[in-house]
């Protein structure tokens, strides 16, 4: 069987218990390298595994190794950063593999997202601030449609996710203000969540370039922009707890 599984935003204790026990078991294992922390690796595959870097290897290589792990009767894991179906590349993979009628399971991840959260304290989701998550990146060799855009995205005033962006962070906050966001919402660059080395830079849409720029930050980091990042927000508490609201649990 061949499993394709989130290895987390970094630390080595953020892979689910499946994920892990997997590994665990694997002949072969081909992981992301210049994502994935390889101290997860190193913790998790048994003495006589087979492991590859993807990190210069192309589709048809990767392929060829998973296909050849199959045959041989191993277990074969593909480790991708965070989790696979947040900008994974792994539609093109399972693709491939459903074409020659080759099993596969899908084994999900905890994202950067939600340890860039975790790391910040911080809830997406607040109450008559923001009911929305936009989870999107900036254009760059890989293109994105117009009215995908940052700009576009911007009028909605959603809590904003912004990946793989890190080294355009300028074209992030200009396109942000330029599409109605005030320049002073709190915008974030976190780098390497959850990882050792791992960095905040807090700022606003205005200030965060330059920040991030003193900081040498340019790679590896994920941008927050929204009011949920503000210490001083006026917001209404959860129905949900309100002892004057019932539902199906309490009256």
């Amino acid at each position: 069987m061949i499993y394709f599984i989130g290895a987390g935003p970094g630390a080595v204790d953020l892979i689910t218990v499946r994920g892990a026990e997997i590994l665990s078991r694997s002949g072969m294992i081909i992981y992301a390298g210049s994502l994935v922390n390889y101290e997860l690796v190193k913790k998790y595959a048994c003495d006589n595994c087979e492991i590859y870097n993807s990190a210069g290897m192309t589709l048809n290589e990767i392929i060829e190794k998973l296909i050849s792990g199959h045959k041989r009767g191993l277990i074969v894991s593909r480790l991708h950063s965070g989790d696979p179906a947040l900008y994974g590349a792994v539609r093109e993979q399972i693709n491939i593999l459903s074409e020659k009628n080759i099993p596969f399971e899908i084994i999900p991840g905890v994202s950067s997202l939600f340890a860039a959260s975790a790391a910040l304290k911080c809830e997406y989701m607040i109450p008559e601030v923001s009911q929305t998550l936009i989870i999107t990146r900036l254009e760059g060799r890989t293109p994105v449609s117009d009215r995908e855009s940052i700009k576009s995205l911007a009028g909605h005033n959603a809590s904003m996710a912004v990946f793989l962006s890190a080294s355009m962070i300028d074209k992030v906050c200009s396109e942000l203000i330029a599409g109605g966001c005030d320049s002073e919402t709190p915008a974030v660059i976190i780098y390497k969540a959850s990882w050792p080395d791992e960095r905040i830079i807090r700022g606003t849409l205005k200030t965060l370039p330059e920040l991030a720029r003193e900081s040498r930050i340019n790679k590896s980091a994920l941008i927050l922009v929204g009011e949920f990042l503000s210490d001083n927000i006026n917001f209404a508490k959860s129905r949900l707890y309100d002892e004057n609201f019932s539902h199906e649990f309490r009256k």
